[in-house]
């Protein structure tokens, strides 16, 4: 049996040899890190180096709160908001929006940008921007849309789990929800950057009081490790992709804006996405339909939505991402299984 061409890892990716073998020692010498015994204390002790190595990997000088993963960390940071509002932006991760209720929106353009310009004086209130999109790979402006949030009076809460670990977010967010097994990390760990945690309510329970359960000590070791190794630049690759689809009658989702260099959302006319996959999975081809969070629902995509898009055409589009082990041969067998797809298509049209 022909072996997948897996092209989803913006849903996830697997775990790097370094993160799989920092999971395994840490199993073989494991204890609660809360207990009082000899064992309890070397766990915490080694959870909390890990805690000052993640720091410094993102030259962060505020806490760092482990959690089950990046929705979580959302629901924390959105939903514990000492803040008097909220305000979310309208391309924002399914977690995020559910956090905030009612909150207040801010729109974005037609290729999935947030304008600094229009954030305006936020007052006393959380602004929740996702830096990288998961559906369509666009990147928002963090540098100048936290100028104005600041300027303005507000907290930033910054969801970065697409990307990769820079030292960019210490300059910029006020909080960052982050993910594992987005970055060759193992699933169920995550982290809240929290720069000052008068900012947020306490719960009771581990982490500085922010977050009842178990500290997942294996979980945050593998993690560790995995942010440590190097991950490749795709930009040519995803270049290719997208030129590929234009010349195949297809559509880029967002031509035109900053994207990430790993993720690309594209429209088949005529071609329902639910379709597409079935195709493409008989082809042995894993791809997706939106973020893994809501691939699995009918409605068409808010944040397609968000950007104009109209119901038939959101229903139209499938995301295609790259990982650690991608290569130019997966992707020309994906082109090859698209062309192949649409030109049926036409021909039924016909």
């Amino acid at each position: 049996m022909a072996e997948t061409t897996y092209l989803d890892h913006a849903a996830t990716t697997p775990m790097t040899a370094g993160a799989r073998a920092a999971v395994a020692d840490a199993m073989a010498d494991w204890a609660n890190p809360s207990s009082p015994h000899a064992a309890g204390r070397a766990a915490r002790a080694a959870l909390e180096a890990a805690r000052a190595r993640f720091a410094d990997v993102y030259a962060w000088r505020g806490e760092v709160l482990f959690t089950s993963g990046a929705s979580e960390s959302l629901s924390i940071g959105v939903a514990r908001t000492m803040r008097a509002r909220r305000i979310v932006s309208a391309v924002e991760h399914d977690a995020a929006l559910r956090a905030a209720g009612n909150a207040e929106t801010l729109p974005v353009d037609a290729l999935g940008r947030v304008d600094p310009a229009a954030i305006g004086d936020v007052g006393d209130a959380l602004v929740a921007v996702q830096w990288c999109n998961s559906e369509t790979g666009v990147i928002q402006p963090i540098a100048e849309i936290s100028a104005a949030v600041r300027a303005g009076g507000g907290t930033l809460l910054v969801d970065a789990a697409q990307m990769p670990a820079s030292a960019a977010l210490a300059q910029h967010a006020d909080l960052v929800a982050l993910s594992a097994h987005k970055r060759g990390g193992p699933p169920g760990v995550g982290a809240l950057l929290v720069r000052d945690l008068a900012v947020l309510r306490p719960s009771g329970g581990q982490e500085r009081g922010y977050r009842a359960g178990t500290e997942n000590v294996p979980g945050v070791l593998g993690y560790l490790a995995a942010i440590a190794e190097p991950e490749p630049d795709h930009a040519g690759l995803r270049a290719y992709l997208d030129d590929a689809i234009r010349r195949s009658g297809g559509e880029v989702v967002a031509d035109g804006a900053q994207r990430h260099p790993a993720i690309g959302s594209y429209r088949m006319p005529g071609v329902a996405a639910a379709a597409q996959l079935i195709r493409f999975d008989l082809d042995r081809i894993a791809v997706s339909a939106g973020s893994a969070c809501a691939s699995g629902s009918l409605k068409p995509s808010h944040v397609l939505r968000a950007m104009g898009w109209s119901e038939e055409r959101t229903r139209e589009v499938v995301r295609v991402s790259f990982g650690r082990t991608t290569t130019r041969a997966e992707v020309e067998r994906f082109v090859a299984a698209w062309r192949g797809v649409a030109k049926a298509a036409r021909r039924i049209a016909a």
